[in-house]
């Protein structure tokens, strides 16, 4: 049985450094896809290899049922390719960069997945975002704000702290998707 694993966090909490990370480590029994994800936010504008798609091709892609999960945050859209339903039936684990607000969404889609929550202090957001400098200190506040309230309802996932190295918490992510995390894996209900 194949395994989605649905990877969240604030911005600035390194998701995308993590999974990049993992993706050069994993070398597990299954085979294991790196999702990745269609972003109306223009290319080369972050750490993440996204497809850009203009709004209109986005909306076309939505009516056309392209996406397995797609959502709207912080003025983009942002997509996820059914290719994943075709990967995992092929016995593929996939890993996907989700979105917090939307989980309740992902888990009526894929009940059965795995939620890990990237997790990072606000002192640590702040100084990632502010050196990416896509955002004004203001914006910068109000995604910190915004972070801990979507934070509290996620209880039932497996968490990772990604305040120190990457190594460190890349570590503990290869280990969960490989199969090797020290706590029993379940799924957000």
């Amino acid at each position: 049985m194949s395994t989605l694993f649905y990877v969240i966090g604030a911005s600035g909490a390194g998701k995308d450094t993590l999974m990049n990370y993992a993706r050069t480590k994993i070398n597990g029994e299954k085979p294991v896809i790196f999702a990745h994800r269609y972003i109306t936010r223009p290319p080369n504008n972050g750490n993440e290899n996204h497809v850009h798609l203009t709004a209109p091709e986005f909306k076309l892609r939505i009516e056309a049922g392209f996406f397995a999960l797609h959502w709207e945050s912080h003025g983009n859209h942002y997509g996820i390719g059914t290719e994943i339903n075709a990967w995992m039936e092929k016995g593929c684990n996939v890993v996907v960069n989700g979105s917090r607000e939307y989980l309740p969404f992902a888990e009526q889609r894929y009940p059965e997945m795995t939620v890990i929550l990237v997790e990072a202090s606000p002192e640590t957001i702040s100084s990632r975002l502010a050196g990416r400098g896509r955002e004004t200190t203001e914006e910068i506040e109000k995604r910190i704000r915004r972070s801990s309230q979507l934070n509290c309802d996620l209880s039932n996932c497996i968490k990772i702290q990604n305040d120190d190295s990457i190594e460190n918490a890349g570590d503990e992510l290869v280990r969960i998707i490989s199969g090797q995390h020290k706590h029993l894996i379940s799924p957000v209900f």
